[in-house]
């Protein structure tokens, strides 16, 4: 090991493609506004990386410029400018104008398409915190830790590599399915040796994978749960990566660590409720309901309420959502959805509202308010994924008193006790799902066994603590003769 990280306290750069209060597009944004926060008060010294997108520079435009960065082969130079929250957590942003100065999300614009130059975007983020672990001169401050998460920013253990340079770092992979794939022929624009463009490095396929260059360069990889983490070693679940993946879990390099909530998560308290409630009285938890049905012009009911929160992509099983919502309102439910995502599932998501007024209620996009009164209303949350490395909806409905109706794979199966704190089921199907209804709607009429239940989910623990501990763990694992602070 490098002699500069021995007996030395990580400093941790979290490197992250989108974080929540400033653009984020989906978990990754609430883990990467929660955990870096945690970790500080663990006594790591963690600052954050992400670029410089138009949305974040209007919330902030005067960030202090720090230093600039040279750019490699068509990647372009950067500026590095600073911004401590109020908390006193430091982000680093990647100013280049050129590749973040737009509207849209972290990956494509208004409409959804992708940005065309996403490799570029990409793997300046990526050289830009191996810059940083290299060393800037007169900057200040110095990262003996690279963490990165799933392929925006996983070409950065890669680049450290091909520069000679031993820093330890982690990948944390979100979802397996998105690998960041471009063409070869990028290769010299990115930076890419030659040597590089094989099975052992970045090639998969023929195209050139961001995130398999992660998983071969970093020290250590970890995934955000530990049933996932055994999971992507199948060949069903791998995304053709398996193979890889087996070889680093043989060697201990692979770890699942269970993701948390963020605290404001809380029914007494949450300030998007008009109504609060806690685990001994529900009134405000029905009142919560009234609201929701009034909000989705819904009829007036005493009968279940069903809620899907989730992007409307084929991974959440919204297709077998469609399919069982018949069995919902033939035993007197309703349902409420939110989310949006594949033109095709948001439009018949759109026309079985249509078919069932005063029944089904359904509002394509996402609005934080609505989503967090929707846990706080609904009875149960439906979330049939296919599969789902973690998850965070059912967590945020637990604490809400909403019992998650959820297939038995990933995050799902760490975090749901099946008819304790939610209900399981194994097959990715609609009679399934189906059936799986039917059990919680006898749940719903016994009463007293809901109220039990309802309690046990509002108090499982979902913070970040033990997530925090778990990423010291590793950071251990990868700095063997570093203290944790």
């Amino acid at each position: 090991m490098d002699s500069r990280f021995q007996g030395v306290a990580p400093k941790v750069l979290f490197v992250t493609s989108e974080i929540a209060g400033l653009l984020k597009a989906g978990g990754l944004g609430e883990i990467s506004a929660s955990l870096p926060h945690m970790l500080r008060r663990h006594g790591l010294d963690t600052r954050i990386l992400i670029p410089g997108y138009r949305a974040i520079l209007k919330k902030h435009p005067d960030i202090t410029v720090l230093a600039e960065l040279p750019g490699l082969h068509d990647v372009p130079k950067c500026r590095i400018g600073m911004l401590r929250l109020a908390d006193g957590l430091i982000l680093y942003i990647v100013l280049c104008p050129e590749l973040y100065d737009r509207d849209g999300s972290p990956y494509a614009d208004a409409e959804g398409r992708e940005w065309a130059d996403n490799d570029l975007r990409f793997a300046r983020l990526g050289l830009a915190a191996a810059n940083l672990v290299s060393g800037v001169p007169g900057f200040g401050w110095r990262p003996n830790l690279m963490h990165v998460n799933d392929w925006p920013s996983a070409l950065g253990p890669a680049y450290l590599a091909w520069q000679g340079d031993a820093t330890p770092s982690i990948l944390t992979v979100h979802n397996l399915a998105y690998q960041g794939l471009f063409d070869r022929q990028r290769c010299y624009s990115l930076g890419i040796p030659d040597a590089a463009f094989q099975q052992d490095g970045v090639e998969f396929h023929g195209k050139v994978s961001f995130l398999k260059a992660g998983l071969f360069y970093a020290s250590h990889l970890t995934t955000v749960s530990p049933t996932y983490a055994r999971e992507i070693l199948t060949t069903e679940m791998g995304c053709g990566l398996d193979g890889l993946l087996r070889t680093r879990a043989e060697r201990g390099q692979l770890t699942g660590i269970l993701n948390g909530i963020d605290a404001s998560y809380d029914p007494q308290s949450d300030p998007h409720l008009d109504h609060h409630f806690d685990s001994t009285d529900f009134t405000g938890k029905q009142s919560n309901a009234a609201d929701v049905r009034s909000a989705f012009d819904l009829d007036d009911s005493s009968g279940p309420l069903f809620a899907v929160v989730s992007r409307l992509v084929h991974q959440k099983g919204v297709d077998l959502v469609i399919e069982a919502a018949d069995a919902i309102i033939a035993k007197g439910g309703q349902l409420v959805a939110t989310g949006q995502g594949e033109p095709a599932l948001e439009r018949a998501m759109a026309d079985l509202a249509a078919r069932h007024p005063g029944s089904v209620g359904v509002r394509i996009g996402f609005e934080e308010t609505l989503a967090r009164r929707m846990y706080a209303g609904s009875d149960f949350l439906l979330m049939p994924s296919r599969f789902e490395p973690c998850g965070l909806s059912q967590m945020y409905a637990q604490r809400f008193g909403s019992l998650p109706i959820a297939r038995n794979t990933g995050g799902l199966a760490d975090t749901i006790q099946d008819n304790v704190t939610g209900f399981l089921f194994d097959n990715p199907s609609a009679r399934s799902l189906r059936r799986t209804i039917e059990r919680a709607i006898h749940a719903f009429r016994g009463g007293k066994k809901l109220e039990r239940m309802k309690g046990a989910a509002m108090k499982r623990p979902a913070g970040w603590n033990a997530a925090a501990l778990g990423y010291q763990t590793i950071y251990r694992r990868a700095m063997p003769d570093a203290a944790t602070g």
